[in-house]
């Protein structure tokens, strides 16, 4: 197999990797409130350690549950919002089917992707606060942004392999003769 098929391989299994992450990121953003439910069942039984070891992960856990609920009892428009967060997700991931098909010719997706991981930084550190998010839960949420860049940045690192194997394939770009 040749040089640049091996990497156009490893560029798509990369992306494959990626969007499928997105995507399941995505669908669990639709069932928040019955997640919660489940998630608060699973940490309260008797097999899990989390309420003696953890209790503030417990205490933020039903605090979310109970503010979920409230907010579905009376206000389940808001929660629309979070079905726009999902479809968001579901969007950017079909936005890097661009990249599996043509690498090189778009790279800016992949690009694009790398500055919106970086932007989770800021936002959680900003928006948290206001939000009332404890510290500890903004930094599993920057977290998102630290391991989605990773790879990503493999990512363009091979298409920018590939681009330079296409050219010299392809030999120098003619010069334009002096008018």
């Amino acid at each position: 197999m040749s040089e640049r098929r091996v990497l156009l391989r490893r560029i798509r299994v990369w992306l494959a990797v990626f969007i499928v992450c997105l995507v399941l990121s995505g669908l669990t953003a639709f069932p928040l409130v019955h997640e919660l439910h489940w998630v608060e069942d699973l940490l309260k039984s008797s097999a899990s350690p989390v309420p003696d070891h953890l209790p503030g992960l417990m205490e933020w856990i039903e605090r979310v549950r109970a503010g979920l609920d409230a907010t579905d009892t009376k206000y389940p428009f808001v929660l629309y919002g979070t079905d726009w967060l999902a479809f968001a997700h579901l969007v950017i991931a079909v936005a890097f089917y661009g990249p599996y098909r043509d690498p090189v010719r778009n790279i800016w997706v992949v690009e694009f992707g790398m500055i919106a991981c970086a932007g989770i930084i800021p936002l959680a550190l900003i928006c948290g606060p206001i939000r009332g998010i404890p510290f500890w839960w903004s930094v599993i949420d920057m977290s998102f942004g630290v391991f989605g860049v990773i790879p990503l940045y493999v990512v363009r690192r091979k298409i920018k392999q590939l681009e330079a194997l296409t050219e010299s394939a392809e030999g120098p770009e003619p010069v334009a003769a002096a008018a």
